[in-house]
């Protein structure tokens, strides 16, 4: 049996127990979810076409983790105007596991869902031992000792007048004063990001993965470099 269902503005055809990435999802691995947007149902004997959906069909699925689909790249270029830009993206997936196809009304058998069982593990075998082996920051100087050892030193600005930031596609004024407010002013200190460096700011100002996704060390290096930066 199969069916063809919608959902973030595609269509699917699965069958039970398929494995398949849609569009993000709300919701935590072992929630189960419900499409009632399915367009069409078939057996070996029969095939039912909605107009546009079936009626009463519903295809159940439970949800396996959410991800993030493979890098690509966006580049664009002007011919002869000395214009490029390189941006990468990743797109919001979750994997979904089909546990049903339902027709005539049916709706789908309740199943415990596997973020509930975890706490009854935990609390059944707890692992005190493995807690103390990390612990975490408990006061303002720890913490502060632990972002250190991450913070870049290129945060130290330069000497001279500080860079027009808004020039890297993606920063606004905004994004522009928190970076000042953390000591970057420059392309030439962004152009020398390491990963763990777009870790840390990335995360400290709550960027959102936006520094990787509009490859703002790729606009950094070119912008540093028609600016005359060393």
């Amino acid at each position: 049996m199969f069916a063809v269902f919608q959902t973030g503005g595609k269509q699917y055809k699965v069958a039970k127990d398929q494995l398949l990435a849609v569009e993000r999802l709300q919701g935590e691995a072992g929630d189960s979810v419900a499409f009632e947007s399915v367009l069409m149902v078939g057996a070996d004997d029969k095939t039912t076409v909605g107009a546009p959906f079936v009626a009463g069909a519903t295809v159940a699925a439970e949800i396996v983790e959410q991800g993030r689909g493979p890098k690509i790249i966006v580049f664009k270029k002007r011919r002869r105007k000395n214009s490029r830009r390189r941006n990468g993206h990743r797109q919001d997936l979750t994997l979904l596991r089909v546990t049903e196809i339902l027709t005539d009304g049916r709706k789908p058998s309740a199943k415990p869902s596997a973020k509930k069982a975890k706490p009854a593990k935990k609390a059944e075998a707890p692992e005190p031992a493995a807690e103390a082996a990390a612990p975490k920051p408990e006061t303002a100087a720890e913490e502060a000792a632990e972002v250190a050892t991450v913070k870049p030193d290129l945060l130290d600005a330069p000497e001279g007048a500080a860079d027009d930031l808004k020039k890297i596609g993606g920063v606004g004024p905004k994004l522009e004063e928190k970076l000042n407010e953390i000591g970057i002013y420059h392309f030439r200190q962004i152009a020398a990001f390491t990963p763990e460096n777009v870790a840390w700011v990335d995360d400290h100002l709550n960027f959102k993965g936006r520094i990787e996704r509009d490859d703002w060390v790729g606009q950094a290096e070119q912008l540093a470099a028609e600016s005359g930066e060393e």
